[in-house]
């Protein structure tokens, strides 16, 4: 669907990458411009002190794209980037303001060359205030500061660490519908557009319900281990096979008939201490203590069974290596194969979304500057004015 759309990406790490990654599935040309050495992303492996040749955390945000080296602190190099801003659509970037402003492009200067030129540009904490310019990975601005960790954590419990890139994947998706609205509006004026967001506003936009009801009521129920939560039918329960699932219940309609009929206790529908909401929460201890009890004697697929023929709402709780090999998983298209020069492949995670038009070709992730000398020959520089 974008073909014909060149994108040059200036970030590092996933969040930027990944938007501009979404960007190349759907057939736009992207050029990644690397630092000598290279996107920190690329050493993944080597940071938790492992040696892997192959690099699939890298792979997954980078594949289809092309690459340059540029060393910016020369201004030859920086002219190089320049001239190729010149030629693009979309500009992706991470980086800090004052140093788009050393190199002569920021955003007013780039609008004064080319006014259809869209720049995204992510930051950890946003584009002003105190905290603008220090660096954010997602574990800090998305995760620690927007209140996500806190939602997660049961009272009175350690907080849990956030795992590789998950708020940088769904920042990716944020940025890259940001750009998708700004092609739209190009498409319509013939106008650029500047788009600013942050982890931290992916953030909190991630937990806007809940920061919905703190805005309304002032106030937010902790997060409670599981026999005090504020509906016991919206939790998780163990099968006799030790299989976890969750369970939740309706909105707006009282499931609690279809839980009893589940665990074979229909006579329980009627006892006041759980005939309505508000009794199941003021006792919701012995609501839970019931379901485990039930759902500790069955197998997972008896349980699996019951709960389809009542047509709850359920999901098992799957490992990440369970998912990988899980049907609906597969069915659903969440991995793809992508391609080297020589036709091997290997399997990476798929982009979210599938349009009515067939996917371009995915092809591996560039090496380091696999592209340079293309690159500026397509921009009538010669290999050699970079080189010193």
């Amino acid at each position: 669907m974008l073909q014909g759309i060149r994108v040059v990406e200036l970030a590092t790490y996933v969040a930027g990458p990944g938007a501009a990654a979404l960007l190349a599935d759907w057939g736009a040309e992207v050029i990644k411009v690397e630092a000598p050495g290279g996107d920190p992303i690329r050493g993944f492996y080597a940071s938790v002190g492992r040696d892997d040749a192959e690099n699939r955390v890298f792979e997954n945000d980078n594949r289809s794209k092309r690459s340059i080296m540029l060393d910016l602190s020369k201004p030859e190099d920086a002219e190089v980037l320049r001239r190729l801003l010149a030629t693009a659509d979309v500009f992706v970037t991470n980086t800090r303001p004052q140093s788009l402003e050393r190199l002569g492009i920021s955003w007013e200067r780039l609008k004064a060359i080319k006014p259809d030129l869209i720049i995204a540009n992510f930051t950890g904490y946003g584009p002003v205030g105190e905290d603008a310019d220090k660096p954010g990975f997602d574990i800090t601005a998305f995760w620690a500061r927007s209140g996500l960790c806190w939602l997660t954590t049961v009272k009175g419990g350690e907080p849990a660490q956030l795992r590789t890139g998950i708020g940088d994947h769904m920042s990716a998706m944020g940025l890259a519908a940001g750009i998708m609205a700004a092609l739209f509006h190009r498409e319509r004026t013939g106008e650029g557009q500047k788009l600013e967001t942050s982890l931290l506003r992916m953030g909190v936009y991630a937990g806007s319900s809940e920061h919905s009801v703190q805005l309304q009521l002032g106030k937010l129920a902790s997060p409670r281990p599981r026999a005090e939560a504020q509906n016991p039918l919206n939790n998780f329960f163990k099968t006799a096979d030790d299989q976890w699932f969750v369970a939740v219940p309706r909105q707006g309609v009282d499931d609690w008939p279809r839980f009893a009929a589940v665990i074979g206790r229909t006579y329980l529908v009627d006892d006041p201490r759980f005939d309505s909401i508000r009794a199941r929460r003021a006792n919701g201890p012995e609501v839970v203590a019931l379901l485990d009890a039930a759902f500790g004697q069955m197998s997972w697929a008896e349980a699996r069974a019951a709960l389809t023929r009542e047509k709850l709402v359920f999901s098992p709780v799957l490992s990440v290596g369970q998912t990988t090999q899980d049907a609906q998983a597969l069915a659903a298209g969440c991995y793809v194969d992508v391609a080297d020069d020589a036709g091997e492949t290997i399997r990476v995670p798929a982009s979210p979304i599938d349009f009515g038009v067939p996917r371009p070709p995915l092809r591996r992730a560039p090496a380091l500057d696999a592209d340079g000398a293309a690159i500026r020959a397509e921009l009538d520089l010669a290999a050699a004015d970079s080189a010193g």
